[in-house]
């Protein structure tokens, strides 16, 4: 068997004061596959530096900016230089770091969306397929267990054809105007510059039909949208619902809003067809409900023997010990590393293991986002769904 050591991996943004960095490295370093080696953490140079000196990085590998970091990186050894790049950075900073780090020869792990606008995307998913290096999106409720559960299940056609899919992503944090009491992460999720010209439908409706699409092994071809801000003073959407049709002319109604007074996080799907129906939902997640019409409804519990090898392969304890958010981003990580030791050992990776995230979703995610804007600004009942790429 080959000799083994940890991917070495650097990272662009995810300094002070930022929320989604921490939950990245924490995901990245929980199986011992990879290890934080370098960063550019912030745009400013001393913020950079402070973060390197709290995570304990050796300050000739903290740099000021990724350009720096990948130059920088290059002329060390080649057993010494970082491995994988991953970037934690605000949307109008994902598309040139990432081009940059595959164009160099670095793998990529990026925070979603894919870019900050559709005609990014389309030029940024060109290169990713032109790449031999491998690349990542973290949408990250596909790394739940139950949710790999849910789409093996469908796939196997435990619940037959599918017919109607919901999907709902509640959130309350968004119900005043926060972005103007310099609470960093509404100032740029709320920005157009910064964010895109979707709020709540391109931060997190596009997770909600990410995993629609996911679970179903369906693509959407038809959408129906209303978006709509309800927080006077904002200059994005903050709330909408979404009427899809499927290719196999499945019916699907996905619901995301930021200003549900009180919600937390609580995103939901249920996907019914015509043998049974399966239920997922984030505060529980831990647990699949599956209904039938002939028997009682059933529990499927995470860390259970009679799970498939989706779940099974994403599960990291027994039974009744809850794994979350982070596991959850853990399961991505841990998937793409697998990937990157097997290929560089000549080794085909297992099929579970190429089940993370990737360019395809992420183009898909920037044509819905498009696609919801102009159906909801269209007086058309229905606006087809077609990705160009």
């Amino acid at each position: 068997m080959a000799i083994r050591k940890k991917l070495k991996m650097g990272m662009v943004g995810g300094g002070p004061g930022a929320f989604i960095g921490a939950i990245h490295r924490n995901a990245a370093l929980m199986d011992g596959l990879i290890e934080l080696s370098a960063g550019a953490f912030s745009s400013n140079s001393e913020k950079s530096r402070q973060a390197g000196e709290e995570l304990m990085l050796d300050p000739s590998r903290v740099y000021a900016s990724y350009d720096e970091m990948i130059q920088k990186e290059l002329k060390l050894p080649e057993e010494e230089r970082i491995d994988i790049i991953s970037i934690v950075t605000p949307n109008n900073v994902h598309f040139d770091p990432t081009k940059k780090a595959l164009e160099n020869g670095f793998h990529v792990v990026l925070d979603k969306p894919l870019t900050l606008n559709y005609e990014e995307a389309k030029t940024l998913y060109k290169i990713i397929k032109k790449s031999d290096k491998l690349f990542c999106l973290t949408h990250t409720y596909t790394g739940y267990p139950m949710i790999k559960q849910m789409k093996q299940m469908i796939a196997n056609g435990d619940i037959g054809i599918i017919k109607k899919v919901y999907v709902e992503y509640p959130q309350g944090w968004l119900y005043k105007l926060l972005e103007h009491e310099n609470n960093k992460q509404a100032e740029w999720r709320t920005d157009p510059a910064r964010n895109g010209k979707a709020g709540c439908f391109g931060d997190i409706g596009t997770h909600a039909f990410n995993l629609a699409e996911y679970v179903t092994g369906l693509h959407v071809t038809k959408i129906c949208a209303d978006l709509d801000i309800k927080v006077e003073g904002r200059p994005i959407d903050d709330d909408g619902a979404v009427l899809m049709r499927f290719e196999n002319n499945a019916s699907g109604i996905l619901t995301a809003s930021q200003v549900d007074t009180g919600c937390e996080n609580n995103l939901k799907i249920r996907v019914y067809g015509d043998k049974g129906g399966l239920e997922w939902q984030q505060e529980d997640n831990n647990s699949l409900i599956a209904r039938w019409p002939n028997r009682p409804a059933e529990v499927w519990r995470a860390g259970t023997g009679y799970l498939g090898s989706l779940a099974n392969e994403n599960t990291r304890t027994p039974a009744g010990h809850p794994e979350g958010y982070i596991e959850a981003f853990a399961n991505i990580y841990r998937n793409f590393a697998r990937c990157i030791y097997d290929l560089r050992n000549g080794e085909e990776p297992k099929a579970e293991w190429w089940d993370f995230p990737g360019a395809e979703d992420g183009i898909r995610g920037m044509a819905f986002i498009d696609h919801v804007l102009a159906s909801s600004e269209s007086d058309q009942k229905w606006t087809p769904f077609i990705v160009e790429k």
